[in-house]
């Protein structure tokens, strides 16, 4: 069992020296608490009404980025990965308005700011362990590698993931490689075989998550999400994921092209 990594003090109006020290250190932070149950489950019905218009509509891409479709627990068709989901639902944009989020903005510095409309905007994974499901874990990554896959600078990135679902650590679910945001550039891309490595890794961490936690890590960072240890309705993990970004603001749109690096998407399942 991987060891787990102690959450902070919930996200306030703005940043503690002790949560900063302890970010510079980790690359990685555990807000508990953002949001309440209640608004979890206001948050999924807008994710569900997301879906059933792209279910309906037979929808392949968004501002050029695949959707992930799959199988729930019942055999009927889902979302499994969502991009932009913010761009379809006005309850996640107003989300997104929640200025705790503006005070993460300071652990990057000059320039930051929340990639609504940049990356993949906000991001929605279902995770749900079954033999008809095409998302149950992604493999070892770093977020930095789709900045290496267009040719760009590696500039500073975090990705916030806001939880909808209480996580057992013993049961799958992320893991991470504190401190590895301080790595080398060879490391960031060789250390690990990107997405295909599943293998735990002595030095990894893992997370006691609630639903309605939040969790920050350095894009530069080690991390994989391991698969459940259990089958059906019990395996269910749902997260969503906003970047913070820095540079050039290069915005999406429907007809922007299919990312290189989506095209190895068939290897994450």
């Amino acid at each position: 069992m991987a060891r787990i990594i102690e959450a902070s003090s919930p996200l306030g109006s703005e940043l503690t020296e002790e949560q900063k020290r302890f970010f510079a250190e980790y690359g990685v932070i555990h807000f508990p608490g953002f949001i309440s149950r209640t608004t979890v489950a206001e948050i999924w019905r807008a994710v569900e009404k997301v879906q059933e218009q792209w279910i309906a509509e037979d929808r392949e891409k968004v501002n050029g980025v695949p959707i992930k479709y799959g199988n729930d627990v019942d055999g009927k068709r889902i979302v499994q990965r969502f991009a932009f989901a913010n761009q379809h639902s006005p309850v996640l944009a107003e989300l997104l308005k929640d200025p705790r989020l503006e005070v993460l903005l300071g652990l990057v510095g000059k320039g930051a700011r929340l990639g609504t409309n940049e990356k993949d905007g906000l991001v929605v994974n279902h995770y749900v362990n079954t033999d008809a499901s095409k998302f149950t874990q992604m493999g070892w990554h770093t977020d930095s590698v789709r900045d290496i896959f267009l040719g760009k600078k590696i500039l500073p990135m975090l990705n916030v993931g806001i939880h909808l679902d209480d996580q057992d650590p013993r049961n799958g679910g992320l893991r991470l490689l504190p401190g590895t945001h301080n790595q080398s550039l060879w490391n960031m891309l060789f250390r690990k075989k990107s997405f295909l490595d599943n293998e735990p890794d002595p030095a990894e961490v893992a997370f006691d998550i609630k639903a309605g936690d939040l969790t920050v890590h350095d894009g530069r960072c080690w991390h994989r999400v391991e698969r459940s240890h259990l089958t059906g309705e019990a395996s269910r993990r749902r997260v969503m994921y906003i970047p913070i970004i820095a540079g050039k603001y290069t915005p999406k749109s429907e007809k922007s092209p299919t990312p290189l690096y989506h095209r190895f998407q068939h290897l994450v399942k």
